[in-house]
């Protein structure tokens, strides 16, 4: 008997199971592995972590940190008055003549203390105490600023039992970020701050293209969350936009004797 001719439907049919199955092989992506998620490369390079010590409410610098002040004396840093980049840019007073004593730099009244290196975006931290002995209130006790490349105030004060504007508070990017909390230690007490920072970008005209940002620690509770800082950290007024580099670290003198030990930064 012949083979009955297949129907043209029939053919269509086949010629199509035949695409679309050549299609699907060819569509397939390769079987995965645990492996097809490993990234080996860039290694990231190896440091010598610091180690825990008597003499730190923190770490001691790792490896690769530049050490702004090892308790040994101020080498690091030259003595400006005032605090604001007009100032410390046309003004320096020479080596800082703040006291060391038993490990600790104290902040004097008259100057302000700025590092002689500067920074773009770093990792910075330093051990801070306010007077023991508590005298005045507000913004008149135990005050003084970290600021960031030199603009950007990171606030200083004694604020255990002590009331005052919140954005103007210890932990604080003054008068622009207020903390999220407020781990205050004791009057007297050894404090912690671990800063990460971000510095602003700039285009070729000077404009802001991008805020800097930075995210504090404070006695190891996170108070600033990648908060943003809009300028310069005013007294009087809102922030300004100043087209910049690198700056210095800057310790305010604000007439308080403030202690400060364990200073060191790693550039980012």
């Amino acid at each position: 008997m012949k083979n009955a001719p297949l129907s043209l439907a029939f053919c269509v049919g086949i010629v199509g199971l035949a695409l679309t199955y050549s299609a699907t092989a060819q569509n397939q992506t390769p079987k995965k592995t645990p492996e097809s998620t490993e990234i080996w490369e860039p290694v990231p390079p190896v440091i010598t972590p610091g180690t825990n010590s008597a003499a730190t409410s923190g770490t001691t610098a790792p490896s690769d940190a530049v050490i702004l002040f090892d308790g040994k004396n101020t080498d690091e840093w030259v003595a400006i008055k005032g605090y604001s980049p007009a100032d410390w840019e046309k003004t320096n007073e020479g080596p800082l003549k703040w006291p060391v004593q038993d490990g600790v730099m104290y902040s004097t009244k008259g100057f302000s203390a700025r590092s002689k290196k500067e920074f773009t975006d770093f990792q910075l931290h330093l051990e801070f105490k306010t007077p023991e002995k508590v005298e005045g209130n507000g913004q008149g006790r135990g005050n003084s600023g970290v600021f960031l490349q030199g603009r950007y105030e990171l606030q200083v004060l004694d604020n255990y039992n002590n009331p005052t504007y919140v954005n103007g508070m210890v932990g604080s990017i003054y008068k622009q970020a207020i903390p999220l909390v407020n781990p205050s230690r004791k009057p007297g007490e050894w404090q912690t701050y671990d800063v990460v920072y971000q510095a602003p970008r700039f285009d070729k005209n000077g404009m802001m293209i991008d805020y800097a940002y930075v995210t504090v620690f404070l006695n190891g509770v996170l108070v600033q969350n990648h908060a943003a800082i809009r300028g310069t950290t005013e007294y009087i007024g809102y922030p300004k936009v100043q087209a910049h580099g690198a700056g210095p670290i800057l310790l305010q003198d604000h007439g308080n004797p403030v202690g400060f030990r364990n200073i060191w930064v790693r550039d980012l």
